[in-house]
């Protein structure tokens, strides 16, 4: 499997040191060779899904404007991460922090881990004083209001290098849905409210374009799949799950499998030839097609591309953001939907799934491909993609339209196995306890008005998405072990009133 293409190139964080001429070319050397080595640790660091591009050390107000802007129009580069090495006085950066429109992360280091006590003098003291360069660079920060992340340590702590690299990961999603297109197969479910939103205004904050697409537009490309095209795929079928005998050639119902390949391969080619990597269906609005998109969907899901059920653009690109953060991350990143709940006390957990659309990425098992009725949109039966979500800490996240503003409330939650097997539920699914506990989690997800669709993650944690929701001026709320309703409300009360203050300014 392959993720989405793209004609981007590789991403790229620029890794940007401070200085200033008054230390002279010796002093300078040093700085810069340390620094150097500093961005080579970075880049050492298995988690880091960028490449980090170290830049001559900043010495003046002209060269940090002129390396702003170049960030700004790079493609490649998704962010830049600055380290004040020695003191650079911070009005030589006014111009270019005030013209930086790429996501910063402020790294507070230096060199050395540990000080060597006992040859300390001035020439070490003028060389190492990060500690004073990055508090005059922090004040102009705050006195320009430059959103960014700061992270303090040395890089060799594990701790450091994974909060960059959450904060890389986020630079990444914030990138992709810059330039993402997404394609609407038909339009949202009707009478449902919370698949309803303001796409100028999700183009405007996040920059990703989302359109609507006659269903039967994508029709006329599934008729037009060749027949050697979906012969090769009913073998890659074969060789990658458990299928079930009646859809196996010559049995009864292998033309449905043979349809369920048809349709991949034209909503593949529909994608691929429109440059979209994530879309939305609709089973109240299927045209000609004969089944509701299901092993379809799960695929193009496993190769990275976002998807919302229903016409629920916002879940479909808050995935494609998800699985750009995730990478290559183990784990799996999904759709997903809140079910239905076990309330049995002390054992309470929540069974998630959908009608079809859940991601195989997020199972190391052996999926079965099968074929079970479909109680809903009056078409023949679809094929899908049957398992169980493996267990482990996970977030399932979800993206609403508050009118003035988009807020992304997350839960920590705990994926585990059900409490007994499940022979008779005809779909994918996962089980999961969600932090601090059910009755908590659901009082606060309903306060904060967040939808019934989700991204459900065992790759990525609350960190990330943090970033993401900083740097795409999101406003996040977050629901975890230390959450109670009564706190919950008071913060769902202080944002409204600061994002309705901060509109005004």
């Amino acid at each position: 499997m392959t993720t989405p293409s793209t004609s981007v190139p590789a991403p790229e964080v620029w890794f940007l040191t401070g200085s200033q001429a008054l230390y002279g070319p010796e002093t300078l050397d040093q700085v810069a060779a340390q620094s150097q080595g500093i961005a080579q640790r970075l880049a050492a660091s298995a988690d880091l899904p960028v490449e980090v591009v170290w830049k001559p050390v900043l010495l003046d107000a002209g060269s940090i404007h002129r390396l702003m802007l170049e960030a700004n129009v790079a493609p490649q580069c998704v962010g830049v991460i600055t380290w004040m090495h020695t003191f650079s006085p911070a009005k030589m950066w006014i111009a270019g922090l005030d013209a930086l429109q790429k996501p910063l992360l402020h790294l507070h280091t230096q060199a050395g881990m540990e000080l060597p006590w006992s040859t300390i003098d001035m020439d070490f003291m003028n060389l190492n004083q990060a500690a004073h360069g990055d508090r005059e660079f922090g004040f102009i920060q705050t006195r320009l209001g430059v959103a960014r992340k700061t992270v303090a340590g040395h890089v060799d702590s594990p701790v450091v290098a994974g909060r960059v690299a959450d904060w890389t990961r986020a630079a990444v999603g914030r990138s992709e849905v810059r330039s993402l297109k997404l394609a609407r197969f038909g339009d949202n479910m009707r009478d449902v409210a919370v698949t309803e939103g303001d796409k100028v205004e999700a183009q405007l904050r996040f920059g990703v374009s989302v359109n609507t697409y006659g269903v039967n537009d994508l029709v006329a490309v599934v008729d037009a799949v060749a027949d050697d095209a979906i012969d090769k795929l009913v073998v890659e079928y074969a060789d990658t799950y458990r299928v079930d005998p009646s859809l196996l050639p010559g049995a009864e119902r292998h033309e449905s499998l043979r349809y369920g390949a048809r349709v991949e391969l034209g909503i593949r080619t529909f994608l691929e030839d429109g440059g979209f990597r994530a879309f939305t269906t609709n089973f109240e609005d299927l045209g000609g097609l004969r089944q509701l998109p299901g092993l379809a969907v799960q695929r193009l899901m496993a190769d990275g591309y976002g998807f919302g059920g229903e016409g629920d653009w916002k879940t479909s690109v808050l995935l494609r953001a998800t699985k750009a953060m995730a990478g290559t991350l183990p784990g799996g990143t999904s759709f997903m939907e809140d079910y239905t709940y076990h309330l049995v006390p002390g054992e309470e957990k929540i069974l998630g799934a959908h009608m079809l659309e859940v991601c195989p990425t997020i199972t190391t098992q052996q999926p079965s491909l099968e074929i079970h009725p479909l109680g809903i949109g009056g078409r023949e039966d679809p094929v899908r993609l049957r398992f169980t979500a493996d267990p482990g800490p996970a977030v399932v996240a979800g993206l609403s339209d508050l009118g003035d503003r988009f807020r992304l409330t997350v839960n920590a939650i705990d994926v585990v196995e059900p409490d007994e097997a499940l022979p008779l539920l005809p779909v994918a699914c996962a089980v999961w306890e969600p932090r601090p506990s059910l009755s908590t989690s659901a009082e606060a997800w309903l306060m904060a008005g967040a939808p019934h669709h989700t991204v459900l993650s065992k790759a990525i944690g609350v960190e990330v998405l943090e970033d993401f929701a900083e740097m795409t001026g999101v406003e996040m709320v977050t629901i975890d072990a230390g959450t109670t309703p009564r706190a919950f409300q008071r913060e769902l009360r202080w944002n409204a009133a600061y994002h309705r203050l901060a509109a005004r300014l």
